[in-house]
């Protein structure tokens, strides 16, 4: 089976423009006001009238309120949550079903975490997946690292790969991990929220060339 692949942290219409031409499965569009690749969701409605169908949209929330999910959902309709903070497997849940939106949890894989135990907590709560990201003590995401990837777990709910993947990396990240999914913001930008076509390009074969047989 094929590896998908998002592209996350999108701000500017080109850049919708340029990773729907190369093929990507999905698009991530981050409504966490202190990341520096953060949307508005006004902003977000416009880049998403430039989505075509069959390419999926996903709003990354970090300890969002489910009035603030809400209202950016009013305003910009993507197709499925991110939760990127410290969301319990019950909150993420409750939010969905609010919403009406499948979800999945990103889990970033601190030291000493059993990380079987917390993914079957989202697994059990029905996330459609789980997002495994490298581990930082301030930042929530978008740091750039990558993590072990010897530690990537085989389970059966879907998991993407997160984490400092870049078109130098991908191609050994996936042949090592194996995942459903791989997610990249920071490398392929050439500044932060500011993608490169010829970086995704390269992302993209990197991905082909990891998922042949």
């Amino acid at each position: 089976m094929r590896v998908r692949t998002k592209i996350c942290g999108i701000t500017r219409l080109e850049d919708v423009n340029s990773v729907v031409s190369l093929g990507a499965d999905a698009i991530g569009f981050v409504f966490y006001p202190p990341s520096p690749r953060a949307v508005t969701p006004e902003q977000a409605k416009i880049l998403l009238h430039a989505v075509p169908a069959y390419v999926q949209t996903v709003g990354l929330f970090v300890n969002a309120s489910l009035e603030d999910i809400l209202s950016t959902l009013a305003k910009a309709p993507v197709d499925i949550l991110q939760f990127h903070g410290d969301e319990s497997a019950q909150e993420c849940a409750q939010i969905a079903k609010h919403v009406q939106r499948r979800w999945y949890k990103a889990i970033q894989m601190k030291p000493n975490l059993d990380i079987i135990a917390e993914i079957e907590r989202y697994q059990d709560a029905g996330a459609s997946a789980i997002l495994l990201d490298a581990w930082h003590p301030e930042l929530k995401g978008g740091t750039g690292h990558s993590f072990d990837w010897s530690t990537f777990p085989k389970l059966s709910i879907p998991l993407i790969l997160a984490g400092g993947l870049n078109p130098q990396n991908i191609q050994q990240a996936i042949k090592q991990t194996q995942p459903f999914a791989v997610d990249v913001s920071g490398g392929v930008e050439v500044a932060k929220g500011i993608k490169d076509h010829q970086q995704i390009k390269m992302f993209m074969q990197g991905v082909h060339c990891g998922s042949a047989k």
